[in-house]
């Protein structure tokens, strides 16, 4: 498992984060549902890094 995947996933969950703040800044229902995807995706890759990290 490489650093640069590691960063990868935390940018995906915090610009998951971000959608969703501007989603519900501007009433936008779509891009904060889409926000909440992006941040789950997140964490559960980053959940995957954890996994095989103990798994080494």
């Amino acid at each position: 498992m490489g650093l640069d995947d590691k960063i990868r996933h935390q940018a995906e969950e915090a610009k998951g984060k971000a959608e969703q703040g501007v989603g519900r800044a501007t009433d936008n229902e779509r891009l904060e549902a889409e926000g909440k995807k992006d941040e789950a995706v997140g964490e559960l890759k980053q959940e995957g890094d954890r996994l095989k990290d103990k798994l080494s």
